[in-house]
């Protein structure tokens, strides 16, 4: 058995590697506030689910999908599952914003830039448990539909763990917007605009499943925690 100072440093640059935002660094299970003016039991079930899913991986590696507004404390809960699975599993995890990995991809393009899209997607591919942050966040195109959808895929048939949170609602498609790809973007507009857009409309229905596959769906709802905070100040 490695001692506890070599497990300590393993540990500290498994974190270092896992990309955690600065904002974030603070964040864990046992500080993740369930019991805010505005919260919902919701959220003391999230936490429950979290550690669980601690506890059971790698056994249970099924992920989870964290869905819920803003400010209900979804990325906090999705860093301190991965802080907890680098400390006790010595899992390599990896954070990553949706909207920053999309612009990484798409700066690779530029002949200037010496990183390639392989570079940037291998670790994507790799890391044992992916968390992918705000996802749906960028407008939905067919470039970001295909890239989306080849991230999911292989680390679905790689059997790879991955955690999704986002602000969309998982709703099945209604049934007066068809899913016809071939549909002009104006049309698409014009349908969703008629109601709020869900998960399906921003990733794809096709991706959606495939989520639902590849996690667990866990609903959190609540009051915005960021404005509670400022109010009571």
């Amino acid at each position: 058995m490695r001692c506890d100072c070599r497990t300590g440093n393993w540990s500290e640059r498994l974190l270092k590697k896992a990309r955690i935002p600065a904002r974030y660094e603070h964040c864990t299970l046992s500080n993740f506030d369930s019991d805010f003016p505005g919260a919902t039991r919701t959220l003391a079930g999230a936490l429950f689910q979290a550690n669980r899913f601690v506890e059971e991986y790698p056994v249970e590696a099924t992920g989870l999908m964290l869905l819920g507004p803003i400010g209900v404390g979804k990325t906090h809960l999705a860093v301190g599952i991965l802080r907890e699975l680098v400390v006790q599993k010595n899992a390599s995890c990896l954070f990553y914003d949706y909207r920053e990995l999309l612009k990484e991809i798409q700066n690779s393009y530029n002949a200037s830039v010496q990183t390639t899209e392989l570079e940037i997607l291998k670790p994507v591919f790799e890391t044992e448990v992916l968390v992918l942050d705000e996802l749906g966040a960028v407008k939905p195109t067919e470039w970001v539909w295909d890239t989306v959808s080849h991230i999911l895929n292989t680390r679905y048939n790689d059997k790879r763990t991955t955690i999704i949170t986002s602000n969309f609602e998982d709703q099945a498609p209604s049934r007066d917007l068809p899913e016809d790809r071939r549909l002009s973007a104006s049309k698409r507009d014009a349908a969703r605009a008629a109601r709020d857009e869900t998960l399906g409309d921003r990733i794809g229905e096709r991706m959606r499943s495939r989520l639902h596959e590849m996690c667990r769906k866990v609903d959190m709802d609540g009051s915005d925690f960021r404005q509670n905070i400022r109010r009571a100040h």
